[in-house]
């Protein structure tokens, strides 16, 4: 069984260990043995119960146990179970920040990948609604959405009531959450000079000093600037860049879907070019951090036995890391044009779990006159919980605290890594702040 290392527990000489997801095997899915693993795993959370203030998975399942005659797990009625999976959107925080009874501990607590197996097993059995199968299917919606007429026309849609009331209506999106806008000059488009392009390596440290950067479905088609700002950022400091010949979706809005099959998929879609390039010395990165942690520990946990996976996820680093890296080696610019001011930077939650600490914070702060204030606070979003109209009020309530938090900041800038969860926030904030994404404004304070 393959293990990933994660961060250190508060009391504990050993690092928790993530054992691979044995999702293949006929006891994976086995409803009698699932039901078991839940009440094991729900009645020591109940135990415990230092991850009320996370999710909302948590508070359903103590609200269902305290509603119980005994106050105990084994009369929560079953239905009450599934309420907790649904509220589950895997960000890992309870597994790296808080519980203390994750592997190598016995009781071998991996609350995320019991949800996960949970979720897996209601796609099995048909439950997904088209709702649930649309929102994660973004290669295909990204695809019509970007044809450019119909580009112009979903996002009239969508910026308009009557558009809202439709899609609340036909699909079950909440109208006041926001949903991003589509291009149909993508990333891809704009950029198609760098497809398959060769460059020389610059290495530096453990960097490789020539990236593939994955634009991802959000970078590629709702958000096709981040990506030309990442480029021009990594090659004003001397990193060749290059775009891979195709791409699919990283898998991860299907993994929150439980639909493994798909996750397969899309994963033998990408990673014989991705493996091609990792081979032949190139590093890897991609814009938002759902993507890089999807690579670089979801599909490892998924595929422990290919080798090309193994491969892709250690050519993998998120953007900041990387110049951080750079830095360290001496070779990242500091030529910087303008001081960015005060930033209140929200951390989300899927760079929290790759371990790596605030990189982004670090190397923003290296523009002179800046200063860098991090919430490290969960936005509630997670791509497409927080549009949900059943979830949309929860959600935006696990981002009051964040929002709170930006508005009190009074900073010139706000920023976060996920664009996704920039978005909500503001849209929470009192203080109608506009979010810019942390490599636009490494950029701007290059001057480039």
């Amino acid at each position: 069984m393959t293990d990933t290392p994660g961060s250190r527990r508060e009391g504990s000489l050993e690092a928790p260990t993530r054992h691979a997801i044995d999702w293949r095997s006929p006891g994976f899915g086995d409803p009698v043995a699932l039901d078991a693993e839940l009440a094991r795993v729900f009645d020591i959370c109940h135990g415990c119960r230092r991850c009320f203030n996370l999710c909302n998975s948590f508070p359903t399942l103590f609200d269902a146990v305290d509603a119980t005659t005994s106050g105990e797990v084994h009369e929560v009625p079953k239905t009450a179970y599934w309420q907790v999976v649904e509220h589950c959107y895997l960000c890992d925080m309870c597994y790296m920040t808080k519980c203390p009874y994750v592997p190598p501990h016995p009781w071998n607590v991996d609350f995320p990948h019991l949800m996960l197996r949970a979720k897996a097993k209601s796609f099995q059995d048909g439950k997904a609604t088209l709702r649930d199968k649309v929102l994660s299917s973004t290669d295909a919606v990204g695809t019509l959405a970007g044809i450019p007429v119909v580009a112009e026309a979903v996002n009239a849609l969508n910026a308009s009531a009557v558009g809202r009331s439709i899609l609340e209506k036909v699909l079950g999106v909440d109208p006041e959450s926001p949903v991003p806008k589509y291009h149909s000059r993508s990333a891809r488009k704009r950029l198609k000079d760098r497809i398959g392009r060769q460059v020389e390596p610059s290495p530096a440290g453990e960097t490789q000093g020539r990236v593939v950067v994955f634009a991802t479905c959000y970078g590629n088609r709702n958000h096709p600037g981040l990506v030309e700002d990442l480029v021009a950022v990594f090659e004003h400091n001397g990193i060749g860049t290059t775009l891979t010949g195709s791409e699919r979706c990283c898998g991860m809005p299907k993994l929150e879907l439980g639909d493994l099959e798909s996750i397969e998929k899309l994963k033998d879609a990408n990673i014989d070019e991705l493996d091609a390039y990792a081979r032949d010395g190139w590093d890897l990165t991609a814009v938002v951090p759902s993507c890089v942690l999807m690579f670089k520990q979801e599909l490892p946990l998924l595929f422990p036995n290919d080798e090309r996976v193994q491969r892709v996820a250690n050519a993998f680093y998120d953007p900041f890391e990387y110049l951080m890296l750079r830095h360290r080696a001496g070779k990242l610019k500091t030529d910087f044009a303008a001081s960015l001011g005060k930033i209140s930077y929200q951390v989300p939650c899927h760079l929290r779990v790759q371990n790596i600490g605030l990189k982004t914070r670090d190397v923003l702060q290296l523009v002179p006159g800046t200063e860098v204030h991090a919430i490290e606070r969960c936005s509630g979003h997670d791509g497409t919980y927080g549009v949900k109209k059943e979830y949309a009020a929860v959600s935006r309530k696990i981002a009051r605290p964040v929002a709170r938090q930006v508005d009190a900041a009074a900073a010139q800038h706000f920023t976060s890594d996920c664009p996704m969860a920039a978005e909500q926030i503001a849209t929470v904030a009192e203080s109608n702040v506009e979010p810019t994404h942390p490599i636009q404004l490494l950029r701007r304070a290059y001057g480039l």
